[in-house]
């Protein structure tokens, strides 16, 4: 076993079944938080057993954290340096590899690819990494090095916006770790659509790879349609829409960089003709369209996280139902309505009786077509559902 490291321990009343089962993360109250444990520097990998002193695994401490523990490795022996997290790079590449022909794909999924709140997004020769847990953010050197090794990328840049790094204890301080960051957007096709990608300066890393499924099926209704794409960033369901020939899109955002963005992928594409912005409050935008009697064939709504957590679920619930309610009435009679949830906290059978309370108060009666989830480019932890956060309903209505 490994000695060298400090060993954490488990209250009686934890539940050590679900971490032997797989479930990845240890919370406050269920770790022994004597005065050497809260003396742990956070990030320290350290010995977890259970209240019998039985060892379940390596993990990850921030004794300050509501997760105070997140399981590294089940192996006792494991080493968690450069060549471990090597070999969890090159798992992960391995499948993105197969599923996708151009480096361009969420290359790590944290917790799904082993790698406890490490998010990874590639983009061709550039690498983004959001490195939202504090053992990543000691060992950023390491996985860096071995990211660099293993994917053959020349630029790292470091996203450091995430909520989850202020829960970590962690900074908001961006940086470059290797090469010199893109003193431009970077153009990623996708579905037939070309995007710009600003990866210093944009939402997350820049482009959301994990709706590109959904976004495809969307597409496949749009030839001949007018189209309506309402958050919609740099045009992700808009630009699809027109590579697959819709015959106008009409993107709305409360973001101007985002939208000029979505304008120049338009431009690329050739289809500036086809293709307008509105900036602006996204619920204000579509109750104007309402009061000028605006008819689409494919509505699309993609929030950000209206229940980012299980406080915040009922309000974010009657969010949803008001997105519906307010789409709804434009969509064409026989036309397509996509809602989208990127909220953890809502599970598919909450969210999709909010879209229905919400359509039904319009007036329109919905047949759902299609449930769609991220890619499998971020897989699923199945023991852990907050990995499963994307949801996407098309109806016809």
């Amino acid at each position: 076993m490994n000695t060298s490291l400090p060993t954490v321990r488990l209250t009686p009343k934890a539940n050590a079944r679900a971490l032997r089962r797989g479930f990845p993360w240890v919370y406050s109250n269920e770790l022994v938080l004597d005065r050497r444990t809260k003396g742990l520097a956070p990030g320290t990998v350290a010995l977890l057993e259970d209240a019998e002193r039985t060892p379940l695994g390596l993990v990850g401490v921030t004794p300050g954290s509501k997760i105070a523990g997140r399981m590294l490795d089940r192996n006792t022996e494991a080493v968690i340096d450069r060549a471990w997290l090597t070999a969890k790079l090159q798992k992960a590449l391995s499948l993105r590899a197969r599923l996708y022909d151009a480096p361009f794909y969420r290359l790590v999924h944290a917790e799904a690819d082993g790698l406890p709140g490490v998010i990874i997004d590639r983009f061709g020769d550039v690498a983004v990494v959001q490195p939202n847990a504090a053992w990543s953010e000691l060992l950023l050197n390491d996985l860096v090095a071995a990211l660099a090794e293993v994917s053959g990328v020349t630029t790292i840049l470091k996203n450091a916006g995430s909520r989850g790094r202020q829960l970590e204890g962690l900074d908001d301080v961006n940086a470059v770790l290797l090469g010199d960051a893109p003193d431009a957007p970077l153009p990623v096709e996708m579905n037939g659509a070309t995007y710009l990608a600003d990866l210093t300066g944009g939402q997350k890393t820049g482009l959301f790879f994990d709706q590109r499924a959904n976004q495809a099926f969307a597409a496949s209704l749009a030839q001949g349609q007018t189209v309506l794409d309402v958050f919609s960033h740099v045009g992700g369901f808009a630009l699809a829409a027109l590579a697959n020939g819709a015959t106008h899109a009409l993107a709305v955002d409360g973001s101007a960089p985002a939208l000029a963005l979505a304008s120049e992928g338009a431009a690329r594409m050739g289809a500036t003709d086809r293709f307008e912005t509105r900036q602006g409050d996204a619920f204000d935008a579509l109750a104007a369209l309402n009061e000028e009697n605006a008819r689409f064939g494919l509505v699309v709504c993609d929030p950000p996280a209206f229940a980012p957590a299980k406080p915040a679920l009922e309000a974010g619930l009657r969010a949803y139902e008001r997105v519906a309610k307010l789409a709804a009435p434009l969509v064409e009679e026989d036309g397509y309505l996509v809602l989208c949830s990127c909220s953890h906290a809502a599970d598919l059978s909450s969210f999709t009786g909010a879209c229905l309370r919400g359509i039904g108060r319009a007036g329109r009666h919905a047949q759902l077509l299609h449930t769609g989830f991220a890619g499998p480019d971020h897989p699923l932890m199945p023991q852990l559902a907050e990995s499963g956060y994307l949801k996407a309903l098309v109806f016809r209505l």
